[in-house]
């Protein structure tokens, strides 16, 4: 097992507020139905204006909600002719604060696929590593990067 892949004890890994955990998770299912939804336009707005976002390994990352609207147009296009419908679910939030204030948050994603008279299919399994800011009310994505899990 490599360095980054060891998780620190759960003892040893601070707390964060409850409300702050309510209000991330409440902020996840918002932006997961909003990119679900083909709502990408309010998918990037959950973004910090500089942010940067990267959904597959192979790609560089989107930076700023209008390069992140427009990856998210170009990647679904593929779904033009397809009735398809993709849910996206989070579980395992785990936050850390910085020193900077922001939060690192590393959540375990599945993304659920399923077509008219189809079994739902589960693929992929991924990781998505996050940095959080907190602006007001408001929780924000500075970065994201989604780590695909792979077969060993």
């Amino acid at each position: 097992m490599t360095e980054t892949n060891v998780v620190p004890e759960t003892d040893a890994v601070p707390a964060v507020p409850g409300e702050l955990l309510v209000r991330v998770q409440h902020f996840y299912a918002h932006q997961m139905q909003a990119l679900d939804g083909g709502r990408f336009e309010d998918y990037a707005a959950t973004f910090t204006k500089d942010g940067e976002f990267q959904h597959s390994p192979q790609a560089e990352p989107a930076v700023g909600r209008d390069g992140i609207t427009a990856e998210l147009v170009a990647f679904h296009k593929r779904f033009d002719n397809d009735p398809v419908r993709r849910r996206h679910w989070f579980n395992h939030i785990a936050l850390t604060e910085q020193a900077d204030g922001s939060y690192r948050s590393r959540v375990y994603a599945l993304v659920v696929t399923v077509r008219p008279g189809g079994k739902p299919e589960i693929a992929p399994s991924c990781v998505v590593h996050d940095v959080l800011v907190i602006e007001g009310d408001t929780v924000l994505t500075r970065s994201r990067c989604v780590e695909h899990d792979q077969m060993f």
